[in-house]
């Protein structure tokens, strides 16, 4: 016969091991977008111990509503063998461009991430930094609801020896770095640059060059990367987020 209390004590036992086992590890990803999945794979399968906070109750970031709803992303040439290692189907549109689901994407992307070992939470946000000796060494996090509800609830503290922004657009991570750490970025302002309008082809390369260390063990990728250093936006073409994810996880390895 089934039992309800013990349904609900399995979830709860396993939760509270979970969160346990994340209070110190090698690197924290915030963000479980492409990029911040992407990252998450290649670092876990080199036994990295890596935990990857999604604030979303989905994963993916923009890429599971494709372009304008329309389920499907479309990924350059130079990628591809990306696609592969993630056993995603793509077609050809020509010689350059390749058409993937979205849906399928983020779901292998996901998967292949998790089988590689990386523990993945959504429903967390990285809502602050660790900041110790001028160096970022963890985040500060909290339930998604909790903090949406605007409740006076104290927060959680993870320890890493690395921490990537992987949000997109938003950098929240490292614009919360200067507003509150009051520092200085690895920038041509020393701040959070801002994203600049669409150019495809320029953000396709910048987002692959500002991928780096912007501030002493803070990461920048993906999206993320090109707000932060002033790069334009490049919409739902995905390749360079996906280059971009395994080189900060190549960047983050030779760090550690």
């Amino acid at each position: 016969m089934l039992d309800e209390v013990k349904i609900s004590s399995a979830i709860i036992e396993k939760g509270l091991r979970r969160m346990r086992e994340i209070t110190r590890v090698d690197v924290v990803i915030a963000g479980g977008g492409p990029s911040g999945l992407t990252a998450a794979y290649y670092l876990a399968k080199d036994n990295i111990n890596v935990v990857l906070f999604e604030r979303a109750l989905k994963l993916g970031g923009g890429m599971p509503g494709g372009g304008n709803g329309y389920p499907f992303i479309v990924v350059q040439k130079t990628a591809l063998e990306i696609l592969k290692e993630f056993d995603v189907n793509f077609t050809p549109y020509d010689e350059e461009y390749f058409i993937a689901d979205s849906l399928e994407t983020t779901a292998k992307l996901t998967a292949k991430a998790i089988d590689a070992g990386a523990k993945i939470l959504n429903l967390i946000s990285c809502e602050d930094v660790v900041l110790i000796d001028d160096r970022v060494q963890g985040v500060v996090v909290i339930s998604t609801p909790i903090e949406m509800a605007g409740l006076h609830v104290d927060p959680l503290t993870v320890r890493s020896k690395a921490v990537i922004d992987a949000t997109g657009h938003s950098s929240e991570v490292t614009r919360t770095l200067v507003k509150k750490g009051g520092v200085r970025l690895n920038t041509e302002t020393g701040g959070v640059v801002g994203e600049k309008p669409m150019w495809v082809d320029f953000a396709e390369t910048t987002i692959i060059e500002n991928t780096k260390e912007v501030y002493p063990g803070l990461f920048v990728c993906g999206m993320a990367a090109n707000a932060v250093f002033g790069g334009p936006r490049m919409g739902p073409i995905f390749g360079g987020m996906f280059l971009s994810g395994k080189e900060v996880a190549r960047i983050v390895k030779e760090s550690l």
